[in-house]
């Protein structure tokens, strides 16, 4: 008997667009389970990197932009620490910018967001206003929220009395390493949980408020701001944005962390701090330390989350993109230190 074709057509323009799928299997039973495909016109997905700076380990992240390259995110945002920094000099950190953005050049919308390393002092903030334009902002896809904060948000003296007690403390880490634990920045709060100002609050805030309707809203910062408690943390944004679904991510202590804190009303939301890609890190084997990036796919019901090690994409030849073979991606295996003893 004739097979007719039975036709399914997904997000079709009747007339215009071929079906999405097709088949001559005209009833009866069929080889697949159901044809509900999980493939929504507002579905997108997106990569977040990790901290590269503090410890930068050649070629790692270009494996990463190697691997998403093949996976073909919508777009990428960083949690921050791009470059070195560690200098006032405009032309040293132009040339860093410009080595760093030249690895961009073909990679998917790149979203620049700020570590301590790309903005420890005010002239990393004029070069960054010169070539990037605001240090936070905000913008809205496919109905998501996203903040991309700035948490080295300091008062300029601060910024620069910061940015000296840091050199010192840097310093004496090279030179006498047993001092540099008494310190002045080692026991700053700032340097774990960095500042975010009145200006910066009330610009967020404003965000939150002209976007009543948006499905989820995304937070990224590079240090941990929402442990700081009173003035210069997070605790204006959390309650402008009082019952929405958000999801928080961070950097800035280069190991993996996962938690939910309590907003309004008890709803808890996902606190994700990410390990690194291609900053220094552990090889210890311990909870957390990892190279990876964060893949978010985003659906009706919020994101879908997974962390994708560096080690674990392959390409078609079955080979880790950019000769990634020949790094150090994961401790215990060639060419890394031998795993440790148990």
């Amino acid at each position: 008997m004739k097979r007719w074709i039975a036709s399914l057509f997904i997000a079709a323009l009747a007339g215009c667009t071929a079906p999405a799928f097709k088949s001559d299997i005209a009833g009866g039973p069929t080889p697949w389970t159901h044809m509900s495909f999980d493939d929504q016109s507002d579905d997108f997905s997106f990569a977040v990197v990790a901290d590269l700076e503090s410890g930068y380990r050649p070629g790692v992240f270009d494996v990463a932009l190697a691997e998403l390259k093949l996976l073909r995110p919508t777009f990428i945002l960083t949690i921050g620490d791009m470059i070195d920094g560690g200098t006032e000099d405009v032309h040293e950190l132009t040339r860093q910018w410009n080595e760093f953005d030249g690895r961009l050049k073909d990679s998917a919308p790149f979203f620049h967001i700020a570590g301590n390393h790309d903005m420890t002092n005010v002239s990393q903030r004029s070069v960054w206003a010169e070539r990037y334009g605001p240090r936070y902002y905000s913008f809205v896809y496919r109905n998501v929220l996203f903040l991309a904060l700035d948490t080295e948000d300091y008062p300029e003296a601060k910024m620069r009395e910061i940015y000296k007690m840091r050199a010192e403390f840097l310093e004496a880490r090279k030179t006498n390493p047993a001092s540099a634990g008494s310190l002045p920045y080692a026991k700053l709060k700032e340097s774990r949980t960095g500042e975010i100002g009145p200006e910066q609050s009330a610009y967020f805030e404003k965000a939150i408020a002209d976007n009543p309707d948006v499905r989820w809203t995304i937070l990224l910062m590079h240090k941990p701001v929402y442990e700081r408690t009173g003035d210069g943390g997070l605790s204006r944004i959390e309650a402008a944005l009082a019952n929405r679904p958000y999801t928080l991510l961070n950097g800035h202590l280069h190991r993996y962390g996962y938690s939910q804190h309590p907003a309004r009303n008890g709803v808890k939301r996902d606190y994700i701090m990410l390990g690194t890609t291609g900053g220094e890190r552990g090889f210890d084997g311990s909870s957390g330390a990892v190279d990876h990036f964060m893949w978010l796919t985003m659906g009706k019901d919020g994101p879908s989350i997974a962390n994708i090690r560096l080690d674990g994409v392959f390409d078609r030849t079955g080979a880790i993109p950019a000769d990634g073979a020949k790094l150090c991606l994961d401790w215990g295996a060639p060419p890394c230190p031998p795993a440790p003893a148990r």
